[in-house]
Formats: C-alpha cells, sequence, structure tokens
C-alpha cells in the first residue's frame, strides 16, 4: 500500500464522477482504482488488495446492490459505501442488511464522503482488532490449557466438554476453594456457541445483599433514593453470552426466587420496572458450600437447588490430584519468569517432596501465592523448601495445637507495629485463611455483619 492510508476502488459508470471522486480521494491521501460496472470491479478484485469499495447503485451489466452481494460472498468484512441519487429509506435499508457498511445520496459533499469512508475502516480495524482478541480468548481459556494428568480431572474435563457443546443448559459447579471453578466456567464458555459474546462474572458474597439485585438485573430511573438515571445490570451485559454467579449459596432467598424464575421463563425485570426482559444467556452458578445442608435448614431454596443441579460437575481438591502438583508448578514457575524476569530454574527434590507432602487446604490458589512468594525470595537458584511458607508437618500452615471446637492462631508482630489496629487486622486475614477464603463464613465466625467486614477487608 505504499504512503497511502488505505486503497479505495471507485465503481460508477459515469466518467466525471469516477475522475472526480479519485481526485478528492487522491487528495485525501487514499490509493485509487476504478472500474465503470460491477464486473470490471470483481476483476480488479481479482488482481489487486483494495481496503474498501464505493458503488453507485444504478450500473450497467452489474448494478450496486448486484456487486455488494457479490463482494459479500468474497470477503464478508470489507467495507462497501453505496451511491445513490434516487435515495429511500427502503433501499437504505436494505442496502445495510446486505451489508454495506454505509449510503450516500447523491449530491454530497466530499468531506462527508471522506468522513464516512474513515469512518467504515475505522469499523473494519475494530471488527478485526474483535475477531483476533476473541480467537486469544478462545485459545486461553480453552480445556486442553487446563494443567493435568490426573485421570479424576480429565473425567470431569471430558463432562465438562460435553455440556459447553450445548448453547442453554445451566451448569452447577461444585468445589472448595481455589479448585479453579471460575476457571472451568470460562472454558466451558469460550468452547461453546456463545463465545463470540460476553462472559460475565459476578461474585454474589462479594455485594453487599442490598445492592445484588439492582447489580444483577440493573435498575431503571427513581427506582430508588440514588437512582438519577437507567442503569444495565450484569445480565443485561452478558446478553447472548454467559454470566457465572459464583459463590451462589450467599444469594439472598429473595432473589434466589427472582434467579428461578429466569431459570424457568427466561425473563427478568430491572429493579423499579415491571417489563419483562428476555435472558438470553447461559447460567452457571459456582459454590464451596455444601447446597443440601443449607436445603435441609432452609437457607437455600430447595426449587432453585433442584433447578440448578440438573447438570453438576464436583472439581476435586488439589490433595485429591496431587500428581498434578509438578506440572501445575512448572506452569506457575514458567508464567513468573514472564512476570518478574527471573530466571527460576524450578524446585529442588526436596522442595517439591515438600509440596507433595501439603495437603493445600486453599488449593490451586494456594499453590500459585506459595510459589509466587517462593520466586521472589529465591536469589535465582532453585526453589529449596525454606523459600516455601508452608508447614508440612500439620498440613495446614500453622501449628497443629488445635483441639476441637477451638480456633487456633498464631500471630507474629514486631514490637514496634504493635497495636490492637494490627492485631485486628491479622485475626481477619487468618480467619478468612481458615475459612478458604470464604468471606461469609469468615464474617459469620468472627460474628461481624458481612458489609462491615468486606469494608474491613
Amino acid at each position: 500500500m505504499g504512503n497511502y492510508e488505505a486503497s479505495v476502488l471507485i465503481v460508477d459508470d459515469d466518467e466525471v464522477a469516477l475522475l472526480t471522486l479519485g481526485s478528492i480521494l487522491r487528495g485525501e491521501g487514499f490509493q485509487i482504482f476504478t472500474a465503470r460496472n460491477g464486473l470490471e470491479a470483481l476483476g480488479i478484485l481479482d488482481q489487486e488488495d483494495a481496503d474498501m469499495v464505493i458503488a453507485d447503485q444504478k450500473m450497467p451489466h452489474l448494478d450496486g446492490p448486484g456487486l455488494l452481494k457479490e463482494v459479500k460472498k468474497r470477503n464478508s468484512s470489507l467495507p462497501f459505501i453505496m451511491l445513490t441519487g434516487h435515495g429511500s429509506i427502503d433501499m437504505a435499508v436494505a442496502t445495510m442488511k446486505d451489508g454495506a457498511t454505509d449510503y450516500m445520496i447523491k449530491p454530497f459533499e466530499p468531506r462527508e464522503l471522506v468522513a464516512a469512508i474513515r469512518r467504515s475502516l475505522e469499523f473494519r480495524r475494530l471488527n478485526e482488532e474483535n475477531v483476533k482478541l476473541k480467537s486469544q480468548l478462545k485459545e486461553q481459556y480453552s480445556f486442553h490449557n487446563i494443567v493435568t494428568q490426573s485421570a479424576l480431572m480429565k473425567r470431569v474435563l471430558e463432562t465438562a466438554e460435553k455440556v459447553a457443546a450445548t448453547i442453554n443448559t445451566s451448569v452447577a459447579i461444585y468445589g472448595e476453594s481455589g479448585t479453579g471453578k471460575e476457571v472451568l466456567a470460562r472454558a466451558i464458555h469460550f468452547s461453546g456457541p456463545r463465545m463470540a459474546n460476553s462472559f460475565v462474572a459476578v461474585n454474589c458474597a462479594g455485594i453487599p445483599s442490598a445492592l445484588l439485585e439492582s447489580e444483577l438485573f440493573g435498575h431503571v430511573k427513581g427506582a430508588f433514593t440514588g437512582a438519577d438515571r437507567d442503569r444495565d445490570g450484569k445480565f443485561d451485559l452478558a446478553q447472548k453470552g454467559t454470566i457465572l454467579l459464583d459463590e451462589i449459596g450467599d444469594m439472598p432467598l429473595d432473589l434466589q426466587a427472582k434467579l428461578l424464575r429466569i431459570l424457568q421463563e427466561r425473563v427478568y425485570e430491572k429493579v423499579g420496572s415491571h417489563k419483562p426482559i428476555k435472558a438470553d444467556v447461559r447460567i452457571i452458578v459456582a459454590t464451596n458450600r455444601n447446597l443440601e445442608e443449607m436445603v435441609a435448614n432452609e437457607s437455600f431454596r430447595v426449587d432453585l437447588f433442584h433447578r440448578i443441579s440438573s447438570f453438576p460437575i464436583t472439581l476435586p481438591p488439589l490433595r485429591e490430584r496431587k500428581e498434578d502438583i509438578p506440572l501445575l508448578a512448572n506452569y506457575f514457575l514458567g508464567q513468573l519468569r514472564k512476570e518478574l524476569g527471573k530466571p527460576l530454574p524450578g524446585l529442588s527434590e526436596k522442595a517439591m517432596e515438600k509440596l507433595l507432602r501439603y495437603e493445600w487446604p486453599g488449593n490451586i490458589r494456594e499453590l500459585k501465592n506459595c510459589l509466587e512468594r517462593a520466586a521472589i525470595l529465591t536469589d535465582g537458584q532453585l526453589i529449596q523448601p525454606k523459600h516455601l511458607s508452608i508447614n508440612d508437618d500439620s498440613g495446614h500452615g500453622a501449628p497443629g495445637k488445635n483441639r476441637p471446637g477451638n480456633i487456633h492462631l498464631v500471630i507474629d508482630l514486631p514490637e514496634e507495629t504493635f497495636s490492637m489496629e494490627k492485631v485486628t487486622d491479622e485475626v481477619l486475614k487468618l480467619i478468612l485463611e481458615k475459612c478458604n477464603g470464604n468471606k461469609s463464613k469468615a464474617a459469620d465466625i468472627l460474628k461481624l455483619d458481612r458489609s462491615i467486614f468486606y469494608r474491613r477487608l
């Protein structure tokens, strides 16, 4: 293309129009090809790599609409602007439906055409970037990128791949904190028919109950104090795609009823509105809680439980797939080499033995955090046992002095920074670790209102 901004094929049976448009666009920095009818234009497109087409509507042999259809058969992303001296709304609508990026009625100002050309070229560039990004996301989150050699985990992935091929089937992913529930949910989305559209993840435990309904479904202006405009919710953003409702066990009972309606009737309403909106979305839920126990104590709806349990998938904890620890360790160290810019040759034999002895209550997330800390501490040599912040004697990283029914905490703070504030912060962190990152459970143990606990964190 040389130093040209882009190459444009102009097609018009009017010789004066060809010369005039060609002169204007060359002056704007475009390379120009010209043709006097649609058949001649197709011949040029076979020989030249044009970035867009501008064609008159009425021409002999092959007119503008006919050329548009032929061009779109060959290259659906090639921008096409239709020119006509006999404009009508019906013609404009038909042309745009056939794939034209713009439609201009003669006579028009040259600057208007130049602006339309640049809009069309920018639209094509963004579309190509979008296609490339989606392709990268599909590759990044595909099932074959989930690191495992465990027979148990392979069976889970085989099951997940089968449900991924469906378009609407809801999925319930069960597993302890840190087992990779969101990773599996993304793999299901990016391997399925909805992968070209949005994946939206919502942590139901991380949003105060009073705000969760608006966060999920959006609201209309005036729905409540402070609602000064309409606002889309997560279900709006996930239309035609997938929504992950993580920590579904923390969803309030009244919202559980609304979620049940979405699953059954495929509609929802914004807060403050009675207008139903079609929910064209796959719903995936995830939890580390025992929903059967919650149903028994009436903190989770039995009808919703049965509805989301139509396709359950349970992720095994890391302690049940220890053969994956060496693979996962090498995978995380590969990522850390790039992030930290350090050689990180690997783990010593004794360090690996320590990883394999540990029970990993925090699962894959804990392993990743442990290796990140070790990678920072090491000076470029093999990671040694001293670099690993785990206690393989008790298997839980804390002294084994717990008594049944008691909570045992070890707080180690320098005297110069010791204060009630620091002690409180440390207690919050330790309890959260004991609950494997489950904020709601930690708040219950501390007998704190959840919103206060979240703010404190």
